[in-house]
């Protein structure tokens, strides 16, 4: 696509993924700072699973966007399973509902 369509397309996909980095880094960051104890208590996968699922699909989405934008939403649904499902489990446990 050529003219101001295809900048604005561009320039949408762009926005997705710098947002979907964002919150893919801060999943990460979360598993990563957890117990590994803390993920078999409520039964989810392990925390090196969880390392490797998020950063490898975060990885793939920077290396191989240019072929779209296909492994920046793997990588989007993997983080937001983790953040919205995983996370607020392991906080239960973890510090009784306190949030950090």
């Amino acid at each position: 696509m050529g003219g101001w369509v295809g900048q604005v397309i561009g320039a949408i996909n762009v926005v997705v993924l710098v947002v979907s980095l964002a919150l893919e880094a801060w999943a990460f960051v979360h598993a990563l700072m957890q117990k590994a104890e803390a993920f078999p208590a409520v039964e989810t996968l392990q925390k090196g699973v969880w390392l490797a699922l998020i950063g490898g699909t975060m990885l793939a989405s920077l290396l191989f966007y240019a072929f779209g934008m296909l492994f920046a939403m793997i990588a989007l649904i993997a983080a937001l399973v983790y953040l919205l499902d995983v996370r607020p489990r392991i906080r239960e446990i973890s510090n009784g509902g306190r949030s950090w």
